[in-house]
C-alpha cells in the first residue's frame, strides 16, 4: 500500500486535473457545451437510453439532464420518444447530426491532447492511458463513503438546565 503522503499527492494532483479538462473543454466547437458533448457520448456508448439511466450515468438530478437533452435535441443531435414500455418515460437516441457532432468532438480532443503531449513517447501516453483506466476501475468498485452534511456556523446550541 501506497504512504499517505502519495495518497495526498495523488489527490492535489488529481484536483488540477481541472486545468486540462477546462483545456480539452476550450477546443470543443463553440456550439456544444461540454455536458452536452458528454451527454452525446453516453448515448453513442450505450445507445436508445432512458432519460433516468442518462440522470444516473452522469450522475445528476433528472431536472440537469432535462436541460442537457433540450438543448441537445433543439440542436437536432438527439431524439426523444415515448418509451412504449412506460409512457411517463422518454426515450433518447443519437441522430446522425449528433454522430457527426461527436466525430468533430473526438478528432478536436485527440489534436489538441496530440499537441499538448506532442514530446511523451508512445510509452509513456499508454502508461498513462492505463493508469488512468485502472484508477477508474478502482473507483468504480469502491464507493468512497459521502462526507457528513456540514452544520451551519453559529452560536452553539443551548441545552434547558
Amino acid at each position: 500500500m501506497a504512504a499517505h503522503e502519495q495518497y495526498e499527492e495523488l489527490a492535489r494532483q488529481l484536483s488540477a486535473i481541472g486545468a486540462v479538462k477546462r483545456g480539452l473543454n476550450r477546443a470543443l466547437p463553440p456550439q456544444c457545451p461540454p455536458a452536452a458533448a458528454f451527454t452525446l457520448s453516453m448515448l453513442r456508448r450505450y445507445g436508445e437510453l432512458r432519460m433516468s439511466r442518462i440522470a444516473e450515468l452522469l450522475d445528476v438530478d433528472m431536472s440537469v439532464t432535462s436541460r442537457h437533452v433540450a438543448y441537445a435535441a433543439e440542436h437536432g443531435w438527439l431524439d426523444r420518444k415515448p418509451d412504449p414500455l412506460d409512457k411517463r418515460s422518454r426515450l433518447v437516441t443519437l441522430t446522425p447530426e449528433g454522430e457527426a457532432l461527436l466525430d468533430e468532438v473526438s478528432a478536436r480532443c485527440v489534436d489538441a491532447l496530440a499537441h499538448c503531449l506532442r514530446d511523451w513517447s508512445d510509452d509513456d501516453v499508454g502508461l498513462l492511458n492505463g493508469l488512468l483506466a485502472r484508477l477508474r476501475e478502482g473507483f468504480g468498485e469502491c464507493r468512497t463513503p459521502r462526507a457528513p452534511e456540514r452544520q451551519p456556523a453559529g452560536p452553539p446550541a443551548r441545552t434547558p438546565a
